[in-house]
């Protein structure tokens, strides 16, 4: 079928609307451009399938961390009209669509993928493609949404630069950037020049770093032996030593090394060339966000007393003493012409408010003019520099005229100053509070850890108390009662309960053994335990919860370019409102369009209408905007967390809330995903301890749960050995959907449904099929199993009903929310489930795309669908699906490709995370509400709308508190998600549930 390449200058630029990529547009600015013959200047990889016209483009898409994030994109991308197919490669951030030209162009699908949360271009540069870093970055003084899109901006314009994401209510920045063509260090300055402090968080994904520090005497000489033997180390990938200080970092990949290696070899390095040192881990100090914070609270705090002691006087000398006989007449005596003491009083207390502390105000207006936008600051200082000026003008017009009068506003720019500061210090502690989900979870994790030091036949021969951040995979660690866990791990000795609520939610203690698994920063109950770490630092189960919850909410809910759109034309407009008000008000007093009786007597037409002027300034309020939708997903996704439902991102929340139809994978979700065998039946003469024993061989390899049911049976004729060592399984293939089939001594051995035997032309008996039904009327799993193409054994496996399955599907109808169950087992057993657990809808024995295509048709019939499953064979259905829900217990696969990972594999959490999401987009509605509605009553109020018929107005300082308190408002709004309650009917299942298990 001829195809044929196309060259960017080959496309046509009205379908471009003459916008590419900022990376691709400055690359393709930076060189020569094809000539007038067509030849290529750059090639990207479009092509056309002349015969049916369908084209096939490749994009470079940024951003993508795992499976869901390919669903999400793909998606969004087949609901445009004329998508004939879309690929979605995560692994290599690619999407490879296949569309008609004549419904839909490449730009459209660009702008789609963008869109949906991601950075989006053609390729053009292989090379390009190989290179890739993640770098996240702390940036201290933004005011509102307008300062985090300016720094988006700034940084999305920089070449290297692939993605970058700026979060004003957690204030981080995550950019994803080509290290050849940049670093980070320009980033960093970047921020710098556009006017904020950067402070570099981490660099790169697939490695560790640490800290350490070293205390005692040593030279320059000593640090670069130091340096040379660290980098010798194998897994050791880079040393910076801080010249000058005795700081040490170092990048590791923690499956071959970690730090106590470090600290072995620094010590032995130095020791005896000049003298002995010591290296420890560490302490950040001041770098870290919550210490951070603090230090904001407490500068912010200061400058409020401060502003109070000078504010106060202020306004007792214009607003009360005046009304004070005796106090009056000397406030009122007058010292130079008309100059008077009260006005010498206010603008000696008003100017170091003024100018000290709301110096701040015109840093940040400065900066933020100098890179061409204007935020709350700039709104700020207009408002406070209007009153104050002109309140200098009426002192120095006092002190020069014999016959002048005038009213000052120094107490306007004074409490504006006062109440704002006041505003920000109540803002920034309820902004802390809102993440303090995640300051828990990193706090889970124990300080210190008992290092056991066994010999090679597994005995104990020492024990010491190290920092829980020098632990090391494969090391043997012991918790003692009332101790906390200090890293992954499995158990190899000794039995307790551990307390793991902290992490999946569970309120129950977990029994533990010989061989379960544990989680760092659980709770050790009642026995003492000997752990082998498995993963240590950010590959731990804690790290990894806290990353999750650190990009959920730094991830864009669809809903916040509301407030996005809104922040780039606000301040602009509230200036223009402002002018146009005072210059209203004062034309029509000099035009005497209202009467003089409508005038203050303390005032004339000017002051009034520069009253209004400034009041329309101050009240205007684009903080409430930005803070309605993330500080909502924080606190929404932090409760999530805390209840074992762990939510990823303002997108799975925003969807999740819509969710009207529910689709159950049955083993694992419905099913409590541990069968047993029951029945075993031979076709054929053979020994039951030979027949398992190929099985289990060939079922070993499979990580389906039914597999994992027939190795463990299996082990029962293998009862003199613990671990029993299987015959080596060759060619093994998983046929999704249907089994598996491997050749095990020789012998070709198929384990697996109907379809599978029926694929490979095995015939199946009346007796096979007889032993099937049988097994289906009692919701049981028949598996038959072929070998060398003879069907010789029929198994049938049960896996028991979850005791809060049905009254889970119970809630979901009384919610509207129509539950179906898809699954690849037959359709007997599948019914016998559905009628158990009370599902109506069922689709039996379908294959993972057949699941997926269930989806899909759901999808077009107008259902927002949720997928709720455990395995691989699921993951396809879950990226289709609008909300993907992974059972916790499942497999990585499922819980990478899922939006929404339920921790407890608990039914009722399904209920839960779609309460919840409900609960927050409520609480995003009404911060909205709030925020515009402010906005709208407000700006007209503080303009004067009321005065002609009430004589009511808003003085400037009043304004200004009330733009101060929209902010604080529209957090603790959301704050008051905190308080969340998961539906009533759930506590009662749960009991249920418990009474059920201990039966």
């Amino acid at each position: 079928m001829a195809t044929k390449l196309l060259s960017l200058t080959c496309i046509r630029k009205e379908r471009f609307s003459g916008r590419y990529p900022p990376v691709l547009r400055k690359h393709l600015n930076s060189r020569p451009r094809g000539g007038g013959d067509g030849s290529p200047s750059e090639t990207a990889v479009l092509k056309i399938d002349e015969e049916e016209a369908v084209s096939d483009a490749v994009f470079r898409v940024t951003g993508m961390t795992c499976s869901a994030c390919a669903g999400s994109i793909e998606k969004e991308i087949k609901r445009l009209p004329g998508i004939h197919e879309a690929v979605i490669d995560a692994l290599n951030n690619r999407a490879q669509i296949q569309f008609y030209p004549t419904s839909v162009d490449v730009e459209t699908i660009r702008e789609t993928i963008e869109d949906a949360g991601f950075e989006a271009s053609l390729i053009e540069n292989e090379a390009n493609e190989r290179s890739r870093q993640v770098c996240r970055i702390r940036i201290n003084g933004m005011t509102c949404t307008s300062c985090s899109s300016s720094i988006e901006s700034v940084l999305q314009s920089l070449y290297g630069v692939q993605r970058a994401h700026v979060a004003l209510a957690i204030e981080e920045a995550e950019v994803h950037y080509n290290p050849t063509l940049l670093s980070y260090d320009k980033l960093l300055e970047e921020i710098d020049n556009a006017g904020f402090e950067a402070i570099l968080i981490s660099t790169g994904e697939d490695v560790s770093k640490i800290d350490l520090k070293i205390d005692g005497e040593f030279t320059d000489e000593a640090m670069t032996m130091i340096e040379r033997s660290l980098e010798a180390l194998p897994g050791v990938q880079s040393v910076e030593i801080s010249h000058g200080s005795d700081k040490i970092s170092v990048l590791y990949k923690p499956d071959v090394t970690g730090p106590r290696n470090f600290i072995r070899v620094i010590e032995s390095t130095v020791f005896g060339h000049s003298g002995h040192i010591k290296a420890t881990v560490f302490s950040e100090g001041g770098v870290g966000r919550e210490s951070q914070k603090q230090e904001e609270i407490k500068q912010y705090y200061k400058s409020f007393l401060w502003s109070l002691v000078f504010t106060v006087p202020v306004f007792l000398t214009a607003m009360v003493f005046m009304y004070i006989p005796g106090i009056k007449h000397l406030l009122m005596f007058k010292v130079i012409n008309m100059l008077t003491v009260g006005e010498i009083i206010r603008w000696v207390l008003a100017t170091p408010v003024q100018f000290i502390i709301g110096w701040r105000f015109y840093v940040g207006s400065y900066k933020a003019l100098r890179r061409g936008s204007a935020n709350m600051d700039v709104l700020i200082a207009l408002g406070t520099n209007a009153a104050y000026f002109y309140s200098l003008y009426t002192v120095l017009r006092a002190a020069t005229s014999p016959d002048f009068k005038g009213v000052d506003f120094f107490e306007t720019s004074a409490m504006l100053i006062s109440f704002i500061i006041l505003g920000k210090y109540l803002e920034i502690m309820a902004k802390g509070k809102t993440s303090q989900a995640i300051a828990k979870l990193m706090n889970l994790a124990p300080d210190t850890a008992i290092l056991l030091t066994v010999d090679e036949e597994g005995n104990v021969t020492g024990e010491e108390e190290i920092d829980g951040r020098l632990i090391q995979k494969n090391d043997v660690i012991k918790i003692v009662p009332g101790a906390k866990v200090a890293s992954d791990g499995y158990v190899i000795w000794g039995q307790s309960h551990v307390n793991e609520s902290m992490i999946t939610g569970e309120a129950r203690p977990v029994a533990k053994r010989k061989g379960d698994t544990v989680i760092g920063g659980t709770l050790n109950e009642n026995g003492v335990l000997h752990i082998k770490v498995t993963r240590v630092g950010s590959e731990s189960a804690l790290a990894q919860i806290v990353r999750l919850v650190e990009s959920a909410q730094l991830a864009k809910a669809p809903v916040q370019k509301l407030a996005d759109r809104i922040s780039k034309f606000f301040v602009p407009l509230v200036i223009f409102l402002s002018f146009s008000t005072w210059l209203a008000w004062f034309l029509a007093g000099k035009l005497h369009w209202y009467p003089e009786s409508w005038i203050p007597s303390s005032m004339d037409s000017f002051e009034l209408a520069l009253q209004f002027g400034i009041s329309v300034m101050v009240i205007a309020c684009p903080c409430a905007l930005g803070l309605a939708t993330p500080t909502a997903v924080m606190v929404g996704t932090g409760v999530g967390a805390s209840q074992g439902v762990l939510i990823k991102g303002g997108q799975a929340l925003e969807r999740a809330h819509k969710v009207n139809c529910i689709v159950f994978d049955k083993t694992g979700t419905l099913t409590m995903g541990k069968p047993v065998v029951v029945k075993t039946k031979l076709l054929k003469n053979m020994v039951l301890r030979e027949f398992y024993e190929l099985v289990a061989a060939t079922e070993v390899n499979s990580e389906h749960p039914l597999a994992k049911a027939i190795v463990e049976y299996a082990k029962k004729f293998r009862d003199d050995e613990e671990n029993p060592t299987w015959p080596e399984a060759r060619d093994f293939v998983s046929i999704t959907g249907t089994g598996v089939r491997a050749t095990v001594k020789g012998r070709e051995i198929m384990v697996g449904n109907k379809s599978l035997m029926s694929g490979y032309k095995v015939t199946i008996t009346a007796d096979a099929e007889e032993l099937l039904a049988e097994a289906e009327e009692m919701a049981q799993t028949g598996i038959l199993v072929s070998i060398d193409n003879e069907l010789t054994g029929v198994l049938a496996v049960s896996d028991p009903v979850k005791p809060s399955a049905r009254e889970a599907i119970s809630i979901l109808k009384s919610m509207n929310i129509k539950s179906i169950m898809v699954t690849g087992d037959n359709w007997g057993t599948a019914n016998s489930i559905a009628r158990e657990v009370g599902i109506d809808s069922v689709i039996a024995e379908a294959k993972p795309e057949q699941k997926a295509e269930k989806v899909k048709e759901l999808q077009a019939a107008g259902h927002v669908v949720a997928m709720v499953g455990d395995g691989v064979n699921d993951s396809p259905a879950l990226v289709a699906a609008d909300v993907g829900m992974a059972i916790g217990a499942g497999t990585d696969i499922a819980i990478e490709a899922a939006d929404i990972v339920l921790m407890k594999s608990n039914l009722e959490d399904v209920i839960t995370a779609i309460d919840l999401s409900r609960k927050t987009f409520s609480r995003i509605r009404l911060n909205y509400v709030w925020a515009l509605g402010y906005n709208l009553m407000g700006i007209p109020i503080a303009a004067g709308v009321l005065f002609p018929s009430t004589r009511f107005r808003l003085p400037p300082w009043i304004a200004g508190a009330a733009m101060a308190a929209s902010s604080v408002s529209v957090v603790c709004c959301s704050l008051l998600l905190k308080n969340y309650k998961r539906p009533k009917r759930l506590d009662s299942l749960a009991i249920r549930e418990v009474q059920v298990e201990r039966v």
